[in-house]
């Protein structure tokens, strides 16, 4: 029987993650030397070599693998049980790790407000990245719950539609576009065209329009993120599409518009999704409830600044509501 403490199975996994002792020793608020003191004791209880080092990485061995497989597993294991005795107790208290796509950070932090004033014991960890970047974090078991934009590949995923995320062709309000009717899409073969950067789960989507369509834009410029791409369209640098979330604080502005293209918007959705293998926390089951439930009145409370539109602007209505349709579940 391996004798081995809490304390060691902690400092083993952060090493093992950060793949060094210092970077873990910072983690842990310990010196470097405590930390290597501690992995060699573990080590010593195991019987078997848990690391090899390789310059300055270090690398988990066999046995090193399965230490931290099962170092995983019990302290998950420990976190459920800690936020069940607090459900048991009428108190939901916890952490909620959760990651979204990038174009989500418009409109998670509505939900996040009062989920947060429900539940003011819950600790959230939100994560912001492209969908490349969040496929990776599946892989690796992250995180509890994410919030994408399209299905992912990974057949392994709990996944739930919650609400519509339309993309939209938008232009700056004087472009000679914006008060057209019905634009053939080919219109866009001679428009300067900003795109977001390659792993961008929009950029995929009007890529795949465009290809069924052999529509061939001009791209002008790649940006990173969806506010440098509305400064751009605002500084007359080009078109671009976008989720039609990016735009709900602009409802009034006037510094946008929305083209009436031909295949737009492109119909797409918001998704919420956990590992199918990985068992849920209580605090990721209650946000997972909670969003599920709470969305359609988020989407009414978004509908005034989603559907405005006259002229094809943003400062108009109905023209344009019902060209782009309501956010609904």
């Amino acid at each position: 029987m391996i004798h081995a403490t809490l304390h060691q199975l902690k400092v083993f996994e952060a090493t093992a993650r950060h793949g060094s002792f210092t970077r873990a020793a910072e983690e842990l608020y310990l010196t470097q030397p405590t930390v290597s003191i501690q992995v060699k004791q573990l080590t010593k209880a195991v019987g078997l070599p848990l690391f090899e080092q390789i310059g300055k990485r270090l690398f988990l061995t066999q046995a090193g693998q399965k230490l931290l497989s099962t170092c995983q597993d019990i302290f998950q294991g420990l976190e459920q049980f800690e936020m069940s005795i607090a459900d048991i107790k009428g108190m939901k208290q916890g952490q909620l790790k959760l990651a979204v796509i990038t174009t989500a950070k418009y409109f998670v932090p509505r939900l996040l407000g009062p989920f947060c004033k429900r539940y003011p014991g819950i600790d959230i960890s939100l994560k912001v990245t492209n969908h490349q970047r969040l496929q990776e974090s599946m892989a690796a078991n992250e995180d509890d719950l994410y919030i994408i934009s399209q299905t992912p590949t990974q057949p392994d995923l709990n996944i739930h539609p919650f609400l519509e995320n339309p993309l939209i062709v938008l232009a700056p309000t004087g472009h000679p576009l914006a008060r057209k009717k019905n634009i053939p899409i080919e219109a866009l073969n001679n428009e300067p065209f900003i795109m977001r950067e390659p792993g961008s789960g929009t950029r995929m989507a009007v890529q795949k329009l465009f290809e069924e369509k052999d529509i061939n834009v001009k791209v002008s410029l790649e940006l990173g993120s969806n506010e440098a791409i509305k400064q751009a369209i605002a500084g007359g640098l080009g078109i671009s599409v976008l989720s039609q979330h990016t735009i709900i604080s602009e409802g009034t502005t006037g510094e946008f518009a929305i083209l009436d293209v031909e295949g737009f918007p492109i119909e797409r959705h918001w998704y919420v999704a956990n590992l199918a293998g990985k068992q849920l926390s209580v605090v990721a089951e209650t946000f997972l409830q909670f969003l599920l439930e709470e969305s359609p009145a988020m989407a009414r409370r978004l509908l005034p600044g989603l559907g405005k539109a006259n002229s094809n602007t943003l400062e108009e209505s109905e023209p344009q509501k019902s060209k782009q349709k309501a956010l609904k579940t």
